[in-house]
C-alpha cells in the first residue's frame, strides 16, 4: 500500500480458487480491462491453501488470494463492486491451467481517506483479526465494539496483513419450496424416494453453496407438507444478502426442473451473535423491564414476539418498541414493559429480517410478586413510649425506597429506619396523651410501609394501629367504635377531642359540626359547595383536606365566625376529575380536632375548553357533503350527537391513538331550508345525564359559481376568504409529546389556500399548556405549582428553536406564565430560578422578530409576561437567606428581605454584556421604615424587553434603555420614593423621559406612562426619581408637563394662588347676593337672572371644594382612597356641568325675554325649567358617564381624580357639552345685540325690566367669553404636545373663574351697586349717590348718546332711534302694563 498521506481509495478482494493442477492465476484476466485502464494492481497477497473439497467428484485443491487495488478516484468503487457481483461463477481459468476455476471474488476491505488520516473497514460478514485489533488503532469514532470483541474499522491498512477475515461459522437453518405434490414416502427416511430427492438436492446445494466463503457442508434434514418444503442447513460463515441470492440461484439452475423449485421461496434462520440482554435481573411485578436485542447487522425490520400469547408485541401504552441503527453497523432493538405484570412472564423472541435471513434470538423472564412481612394489626397506648413497627421484603435486594405513610383520624408521625442489608424498615412511634386524647380513644390508623424496587415496582403492606389513652378499657374503646360506625353510616365522621388543663369548661364541650346533607354529584364543569357549620365559634384553624391528608388550597374555602358558632365553605367553579373523591372539613382548637367528611362524585365529562372541533370553518358547495369532527382527549362513555338547528344526528365514534373523534357526515343538500350560514355544534351527554355543547363549527353554504380555491384538507373557498384551521388536523410531522395546538390561518389566493399566519404550536409546549389551564382548577395547585415550573423551564430550553421561531408557542409559554402566576401562593427561590429561566428562553435576541409577529397581531402578550413577572416577584418569600440573586443572560433578579429592626438601604446595580445596558435602584431607609417586618424587595432588570415593549402610547417615543421593574410583597398605603439610573443612550440630543408601564392603559393592554417620574440628565448618566404631585391643569390636559419643569412650577402657582381668589370671590358674591335679594328682585325677569347668578357662583364653589378633596385623596398613581377618587371625580363633573348649563338658562332666558315677547311664563314655570336645566342635565350626564365606565373600572384617571382620556375618552362628557354651551351662548349673545340694535317700532318696555335685560346681555356677553375661550384653551391641552401657551392660558383662567363672576356677574350690576351703597353709606353719600342715579338712568349705558351705543350703531352702520310696536297684552302684571318697549330709550 502506498503513503498513508496519499488522498487515495483502496479495496482489497479474495479469490477464491480451485484448481486440479498448479496455480498460475493472472489477474489482467479477471479485473475488467476497461476498469483496469487508469488504475494499476498495488500488490498482491500471499496464497493461502484452504482446504481440499472432498465430494464424488475429482479432488480439487481450494486456495484464498487477497489482492490489494488502489483508485486515485473514490467514484470508482461502486462501479467496480457492482462489475464484480455481475459475474457468473464459477469462471473457467485461462493460459497454462485449463483445468483452474475461480469460485467467487468478494470486496473484503475497503480504505477511504478520513481528513489527514486513512480509516480501513470491513465490508458485511468480514471482521480485522483480534491480532490486528491490539496492536493497530481503531476509529473510536465508528468503532464501538466492547472489550473482547473484534474490531471492524483501523487507521490504515496493515502493511503485512491479513486483512478482514470472515466471522465465524454459522449455521443456517434454511428451506424452499417444491411446486410438486406432497408423498407420504418423503417422511420415511429409508424410503427410496427419500433418498432420492435427498441426493439429487444436496447435489445442487453443493453446487450452488460452494461459492459462499467459508462454506463447509450442506445436509438436507427433511420435508413437510405445503406441496414440499424441503428443509436443510449449511455451515459457512455469514453471508452476505446478495451472495446468498446468487447462490440461491446457482442451486436452482443446478437442480433437474421437473422437481419445480420456487425460486422466491428461500429462506433463512441463523443463530449469529445476537446479544439479547434484559434489565433488571430480577424482576418484580410492576417493574419497567427493558429487553435488548443487539445485532451486527444493519437493518431496522426487527420483531418481538411473546410465546406464551403467540402473538406479536405492538406499540402500546404498556409496550414500547424503539429500534434503531447504531454507527451503520449494528442493529438495535428495545423493548419496554411499563408495570409488568405475572401475565407477561414467559420467553420472548427478537427477530431481525434481512432480504431471506431472519435472525433470531430468544430470552426467558420470570416474574416476581414483592412479598412483605408484618405484623398486620398492633395496639398502641400513647404512654410516651416508642413503638416500633417492622416491614421485611421476602427477597433481600437492594431496595430503592421504603415509604411509610398513615391514614386515619388522628396523626402521629413516627421515624423511618431502613436496613439495607436485611431489606427490613422500622417505623418507630411515640404517642402522648396529647396525641391520642381520651375523646379518640379506640381510634384505628392505618400505617402502610411501601417497598420501592430500582425499577419503579411497588409492595406494599398494612399495619393497623389501635391508639389507647393509659386507663382506657376496652368497653371504652367499645363505644367509641359503635359511635364511629353509627356516624359513618350517615357518610359523615365527627370526632371531638379537648384539654380539660388548658381549656375551660366551656371550651371542653366537643364541637358538633354539620355538612351539607344533600349527596354532591357532579359532572365536569360543574360547581358544587360544602358548608361546614361549628356550633363553637372558637377555633385556632380552619381547613380542609382530602381523604389522602392533602391539604385543599386556600383559595377554595371561606371562613368566618359568628356569635353562635362559625362556618366554612368549600367553592369550586369548574370542578374536575381530581375533585372526585372525600373531603375533611377541620376545625382546630390548639390539639383538639373536630372533622366531618363529604363524599364527593364527579361524573366524566368534557369541559367546552377541550373539544376540538374540525373545520372550525368552512364554505361547501350545494349538494356536496363533509364530514364533521369533534374530538376529546380520553375515551369515555359518551353519547355524542351533531345539532343543526333543531335536528340532531348520531356520531359515529373513531379512535386514533389517545384521540377519541366523533364524526358526522353533513350533506349540503339536506340544508335547503337553513340559511346559508349555518352553525354545527355537537353535544357530549355522559351517565349522570349531563351534557356539554362545543364550540360551534360555521358553515358557509355557497353556490360554487366563484369558487376557485380547493383542498382536501382546508375545503373550498371564493377569492379573499380567510379560514382558520387547527393545526392538529393539518398534516404535520407528528410527534410523542401529544398532539399540536394552535390554528393556522389561510386566505384564498387566486385558486390556491395562502398560509397568513401560522399560529401553531409544537406538541411539547402544547401538552404543558394544557396541564397549565388543569393545574390552576386543582384542589392542590400550590403543591404542583413547582414541579411544574420545573418541567415548563426543562422543556423551554428544550423547544427554545421552536420557541424562537414560532409565534403560537412563544405566546403558549406567555401564556402559561400567566396562568400559573395567578395562583396565590408563596414563591420560593427554586421557583423564582425555574420562573426566570423560562423568561430567559423568551426575551433571548433569537426571538426578537417572533415577538414583532406577536406585537403586529395586536395583543398584549408583552405587557402580559411583565405583569406575570411581577406578580412572580410580589410572591417571592425568602426564608433561609435575607438576599438572593439570579443571573440570566436576558434578565436578572436581585432582592432584600426586610428584617425587624432598623432597615439597611437598599441598593442593587445591574450589569449585562452590552455596556450601553446598565442601571440601579435604591430606596432611602426612611421609605423602608414604612414597610412591614419580612417584606421582600424585587427587583428584575430586562435588557431585552426595550425592544419588545417598544414605544409609548402615542408612538412617538421608544425606550432605549434598561427595562427594570421592583416590587414590594406586602400591600403600600402610602406613596413611595425610588430612585434609579440608567446608561443615557440618548445619542440623538433629544430630552430623556422617566417613563412606567401603566398596564391599566389602552383598554388594559398597557402603556408607556410619565406621570409622577422626575428626570435629571448627568452626562451619561439619566436619574429617576418616581412621586407625583397633580397640578390643576390635568383636569383637561392628559399630559402633564415635566414636574421639575418651570412651566409646572408656575403653573403649580397660579393653580393654587387662583384657587383660593377664586374660592374668595364666590363666597364674596353669594354674601353680595344675599345682601341685595330683596332689592335687586324686583321684577321677574331680574329675579330669574339673579337665581343663575347664584346658582353659577354656588355651583362653581363646590366644585372647587371637590377638587381640593381630590388633590388630597390621591397622589401620584399611589391608591389612597379608590372610591372617594370616583366621589370626587363624580362631584367635580357634576357641579362644573351645572355652572354651563346654568349659564345655558341665563341665555336662553334672555333670548326667551327678547324674541317670544307675547309669551310670558309664570315664574314658578321659569323657576321648575331652570332648576331642571341647570341641574337636571348635568346630572343626566354625570350618572350615565359613571354607569357606562366604572363597572369596567375605566371611569378615572391613574393618576389623578378626573375623567379617564387614555382608555375611554370619558372626559369628552365634559368637554362637549361645555364647549356646545358656549357656542349656543354665543350666538344667543349676537341675536341679542341685533335685537338691541333694530328694535321693534312702538316696543318700550318699563325702566325696570329694561335694566334687566340690559344686565342679563352684559353677564352674557362678559361672561360667556371668558368661559369659552377658558374652556376652549382647556380643550388645546388635551392633544399631544400642546404647546406650553395654551396650558398657562388655560390654567390662568380657569383659576380665576371666581373671581369673573364676582366682578362681571355680580358687582358690574347696577343695581347691586346702588343696593350696596344705600345699605353702607352715610347721608352725604346718599346725596352724591342719588345724582348720580338720576344722571345713569337719564342716560344708560346702550343709550344713542352713550359711546357705547354709538361704537355699536357704527359698527352696524345705523343712527337714530327705531322703536318696535306690538300689541297691547291683557295681562294684569305690571311688568306688561306697556303695550310697547324700547330698550334704547
Amino acid at each position: 500500500m502506498k503513503s498513508p498521506g496519499r488522498t487515495t481509495l483502496c479495496f482489497v478482494i479474495v479469490v477464491i480458487y480451485t484448481s486440479q493442477v498448479t496455480l498460475n492465476l493472472n489477474l489482467e484476466s479477471i479485473v475488467h480491462p476497461l476498469i483496469l485502464r487508469e488504475h494499476q494492481v498495488a500488490g498482491e497477497g500471499p496464497l493461502r491453501q484452504k482446504r481440499a473439497v472432498a465430494t464424488s467428484r475429482p479432488a480439487a485443491t481450494e486456495y484464498t488470494v487477497d489482492i490489494e487495488i488502489s483508485l486515485e478516484n473514490a467514484s470508482f468503487l461502486e462501479p467496480v463492486k457492482a462489475h464484480l457481483n455481475s459475474l457468473n461463477f464459477p469462471l473457467q481459468g485461462n493460459g497454462t491451467d485449463q483445468a483452474a476455476n475461480i469460485l467467487s471474488i468478494e470486496v473484503t476491505t475497503v480504505c477511504r481517506p478520513a481528513g489527514n488520516e486513512i480509516w480501513c473497514s470491513c465490508e458485511t460478514g468480514y471482521r480485522w483479526p483480534q491480532e490486528q485489533c491490539l496492536h493497530n488503532l481503531t476509529c473510536q469514532e465508528r468503532d464501538n465494539s466492547p472489550a473482547g470483541h473484534r474490531c471492524s474499522c483501523l487507521k490504515g491498512l496493515p502493511p503485512k496483513g491479513p486483512f478482514c477475515q470472515l466471522q465465524e461459522a454459522v449455521t443456517l437453518r434454511m428451506s424452499v419450496r417444491l411446486n410438486v405434490g406432497f408423498q407420504e414416502d418423503l417422511r420415511n427416511t429409508s424410503s427410496a424416494l427419500y433418498r432420492s430427492y435427498k441426493t439429487d438436492l444436496e447435489t445442487a446445494f453443493w453446487k450452488g453453496y460452494s461459492i459462499l466463503p467459508g462454506f463447509k457442508l450442506v445436509t438436507v434434514t427433511g420435508f413437510r407438507p405445503g406441496s414440499v418444503v424441503v428443509t436443510y442447513e449449511v455451515k459457512t460463515t455469514a453471508p452476505s444478502p446478495e451472495l446468498m441470492r446468487k447462490a440461491n440461484a446457482r442451486v436452482s439452475k443446478s437442480l433437474n426442473q421437473t422437481y419445480k423449485m420456487d425460486d422466491s421461496s428461500f429462506q433463512a434462520v441463523t443463530s449469529n451473535e445476537t446479544r439479547f440482554s434484559v434489565i433488571p435481573e430480577i424482576i418484580f411485578e410492576g417493574d419497567t423491564v427493558t429487553l435488548v436485542c443487539e445485532n451486527e447487522l444493519s437493518s431496522t425490520n426487527v420483531s418481538w414476539h411473546h410465546v406464551a400469547r403467540q402473538s406479536d408485541i405492538q406499540n402500546s401504552s404498556r409496550f414500547s418498541i424503539y429500534t434503531a441503527v447504531l454507527n451503520n453497523t449494528t442493529s438495535m432493538s428495545r423493548l419496554t414493559i411499563y408495570n409488568i405484570t405475572q401475565g407477561d412472564a414467559g420467553e420472548y423472541i427478537c427477530r431481525l429480517t434481512l432480504d431471506i435471513f431472519g435472525y433470531e434470538s430468544r430470552k426467558k423472564i420470570n416474574v416476581t410478586p414483592i412479598r412483605i412481612l408484618a405484623n398486620e394489626e398492633m395496639e398502641v397506648t400513647c404512654d410516651n413510649n416508642p413503638v416500633s413497627l417492622n416491614c421485611c421484603s421476602e427477597m433481600n435486594v437492594n431496595w430503592s425506597a421504603v415509604e411509610w405513610t398513615q391514614e386515619g383520624m388522628i396523626n402521629i408521625p413516627g421515624n423511618p429506619e431502613t436496613d439495607s442489608d436485611s431489606s427490613c424498615s422500622r417505623y418507630t412511634l411515640q404517642a402522648d396523651g396529647t396525641q391520642c386524647p381520651s375523646g379518640l380513644a379506640g381510634t384505628t390508623v392505618i400505617y402502610s410501609c411501601e417497598f420501592i424496587s430500582a425499577h419503579g415496582a411497588r409492595g406494599r403492606k398494612n399495619i393497623e394501629v389501635t391508639f389507647s389513652s393509659v386507663g382506657d378499657n376496652s368497653n371504652h374503646k367499645g363505644e367509641v367504635h359503635d359511635l364511629l360506625g353509627h356516624v359513618m353510616e350517615k357518610s359523615a365522621v365527627q370526632s371531638t377531642t379537648g384539654n380539660s388543663l388548658e381549656t375551660s369548661k366551656a371550651q371542653e364541650q366537643p364541637a358538633n359540626l354539620t355538612i351539607t346533607q344533600d349527596p354532591i354529584s357532579v359532572s365536569e364543569g360543574q360547581n358544587f359547595s360544602i358548608k361546614c357549620i361549628s356550633d363553637v365559634s372558637n377555633y385556632d384553624e380552619v381547613y380542609w383536606n382530602t381523604s389522602a391528608g392533602i391539604k385543599i388550597f386556600q383559595r377554595f374555602y371561606t371562613t368566618r365566625r359568628h356569635p353562635n358558632g362559625a362556618e366554612s365553605v368549600l367553592s369550586v367553579t369548574t370542578s374536575t376529575r381530581e375533585w372526585n373523591g372525600t373531603y375533611h372539613c377541620i376545625f382546630r382548637y390548639r390539639n383538639s380536632y373536630s372533622v366531618v367528611t363529604k363524599d364527593v362524585t364527579v361524573h366524566p365529562l368534557p369541559l367546552e375548553a377541550n373539544i376540538v372541533v374540525d373545520p372550525l370553518e368552512a364554505a361547501l358547495p350545494h349538494e356536496a357533503s363533509r364530514y364533521l369532527k369533534c374530538c376529546v382527549e380520553e375515551d369515555e362513555d359518551y353519547q355524542v350527537t351533531f345539532r343543526v338547528d333543531s335536528l340532531s344526528f348520531v356520531a359515529v365514534k373513531e379512535v386514533t391513538g389517545k384521540q377519541v373523534c366523533y364524526k358526522f357526515n353533513f350533506t349540503a343538500g339536506s340544508a335547503s331550508g337553513y340559511p346559508n350560514n349555518v352553525d354545527v355544534f355537537c353535544r357530549f351527554t355522559n351517565a349522570a345525564n349531563n351534557s356539554v355543547q362545543s364550540p360551534p363549527i360555521k358553515l358557509n353554504l355557497v353556490t360554487g359559481e366563484n369558487v376557485t380555491c380547493q383542498d382536501p384538507l382546508l375545503g373550498v373557498g371564493e377569492p379573499g376568504k380567510v379560514i382558520q384551521k387547527l393545526c392538529q388536523f393539518l398534516s404535520l410531522p407528528s410527534s410523542p409529546g401529544g398532539p399540536i395546538g394552535g390554528t393556522r390561518t389561510y386566505e384564498c389566493v387566486g385558486s390556491q389556500w395562502k398560509v397568513k399566519r401560522n399560529d401553531c404550536i409544537s406538541a411539547p409546549i402544547n401538552s404543558l399548556l394544557q396541564l397549565a389551564k388543569a393545574l390552576v382548577k386543582s384542589p392542590s395547585q400550590d403543591k404542583k405549582l413547582p414541579t411544574y415550573l420545573r418541567d415548563l423551564s426543562i422543556s423551554t430550553k428544550k423547544e427554545a428553536h421552536e420557541v424562537s421561531s414560532s409565534p403560537g408557542s412563544l405566546g403558549a409559554v406567555i401564556n402559561i406564565l400567566d396562568l400559573l402566576s395567578t395562583v396565590p401562593t408563596q414563591v420560593n427561590s427554586d421557583m423564582m430560578m425555574h420562573v426566570l429561566s423560562t423568561v430567559n428562553v423568551i426575551l433571548d435576541k433569537s426571538t426578537l422578530s417572533t415577538w414583532k409577529v406577536l406585537q403586529q397581531q395586536q395583543t398584549n402578550h408583552s405587557s402580559q409576561l411583565l405583569d406575570s413577572v411581577e406578580r412572580f416577584s410580589r410572591a417571592l418569600r425568602l426564608k433561609q437567606s435575607p438576599v438572593l440573586s439570579i443571573s440570566q443572560t436576558n434578565v436578572q433578579m436581585k432582592s432584600m428581605v426586610i428584617k425587624p429592626g432598623p432597615p439597611k438601604p437598599y441598593t442593587q446595580t445591574f450589569d449585562f454584556s452590552d455596556p450601553d445596558l446598565w442601571g440601579n435602584v435604591a430606596i432611602d431607609k426612611c421609605q423602608l421604615e414604612n414597610l412591614q417586618p419580612d417584606s421582600s424587595i424585587v427587583t428584575v432588570a430586562f435588557p431585552t424587553l426595550k425592544s419588545i415593549l417598544g414605544q409609548d402610547i402615542q408612538g412617538h417615543n421608544f425606550v432605549n434603555s434598561l427595562v427594570m421593574t421592583t416590587t414590594v410583597s406586602h400591600k403600600i398605603t402610602m406613596p413611595f420614593r425610588i430612585s434609579m439610573t440608567f446608561k443615557n443612550n440618548n445619542s440623538l440630543g433629544g430630552k430623556p423621559q422617566c417613563v412606567f408601564w401603566n398596564f391599566t392603559l389602552t383598554n388594559y393592554t398597557g402603556g408607556w406612562d410619565s406621570s409622577g417620574c422626575h428626570v435629571k440628565v448627568d452626562g451619561n448618566s439619566v436619574f429617576c426619581s418616581c412621586d407625583h404631585l397633580t397640578s390643576f391643569s390635568i383636569l383637561m390636559s392628559p399630559d402633564s408637563p415635566d414636574p421639575d419643569s418651570l412651566l409646572q412650577i408656575l403653573l403649580d402657582i397660579i393653580s393654587y394662588i387662583g384657587l383660593c381668589f377664586s374660592i374668595l370671590s364666590l363666597a364674596a358674591c353669594l354674601v353680595v347676593e344675599a345682601v341685595v335679594w330683596k332689592s335687586v328682585t324686583k321684577n321677574r325677569t331680574s329675579y330669574m337672572r339673579h337665581i343663575c347668578i347664584v346658582n353659577i357662583a354656588a355651583s362653581l364653589l363646590v366644585a372647587d371644594i371637590w377638587f381640593i378633596v381630590a388633590s388630597t385623596i390621591r397622589d401620584h398613581y399611589y391608591l389612597l382612597n379608590e372610591t372617594a377618587c370616583v366621589a370626587a371625580t363624580f362631584f367635580i363633573h357634576f357641579f362644573y356641568l351645572s355652572v354651563f348649563f346654568w349659564m345655558l338658562t341665563l341665555g336662553l332666558m334672555l333670548f326667551y325675554r327678547l324674541v317670544f315677547i307675547l309669551h310670558d311664563a309664570s315664574k314658578s314655570t321659569q323657576k321648575a325649567i331652570a332648576f331642571s336645566l341647570g341641574y337636571g342635565c348635568p346630572l343626566v350626564i354625570s350618572v350615565i358617564t359613571v354607569g357606562a365606565t366604572q363597572p369596567q373600572e375605566v371611569y378615572i384617571r391613574k393618576n389623578a381624580c378626573w375623567l379617564n382620556w387614555d382608555d375611554t375618552k370619558a372626559l369628552l362628557a365634559f368637554v362637549i357639552p361645555a364647549l356646545i354651551i358656549v357656542v349656543v351662548n354665543v350666538t344667543i349673545t349676537a341675536v341679542v345685540i341685533t335685537k338691541i340694535l333694530r328694535p321693534s317700532i312702538g316696543d318700550k318696555p318699563n325702566k325696570q325690566e329694561r335694566s334687566s335685560l340690559f344686565q342679563i346681555t352684559k353677564s352674557i356677553g362678559v361672561l360667556t367669553p371668558l368661559l369659552g375661550l377658558t374652556w376652549g384653551f382647556g380643550l388645546a391641552t388635551v392633544f399631544q404636545g400642546s404647546n406650553a401657551v395654551f396650558h398657562i392660558a388655560f390654567t390662568l383662567l380657569n383659576a380665576f373663574q371666581g373671581l369673573f363672576i364676582l366682578l362681571f356677574g355680580c358687582l358690574w350690576d347696577q343695581k347691586v351697586q346702588e343696593a350696596l351703597f344705600k345699605k353702607f353709606s352715610l347721608s352725604r353719600w346718599s346725596s352724591q349717590h342719588s345724582k348720580s342715579t338720576s344722571l345713569g338712568s337719564s342716560t344708560p349705558v346702550f343709550s344713542m348718546s352713550s359711546p357705547i351705543s354709538r361704537r355699536f350703531n357704527n359698527l352696524f352702520g345705523k343712527t337714530g332711534t327705531y322703536n318696535v310696536s306690538t300689541p297691547e297684552t291683557t295681562s294684569s302684571s305690571m311688568e306688561n302694563t306697556s303695550s310697547a318697549y324700547s330698550l334704547l330709550n
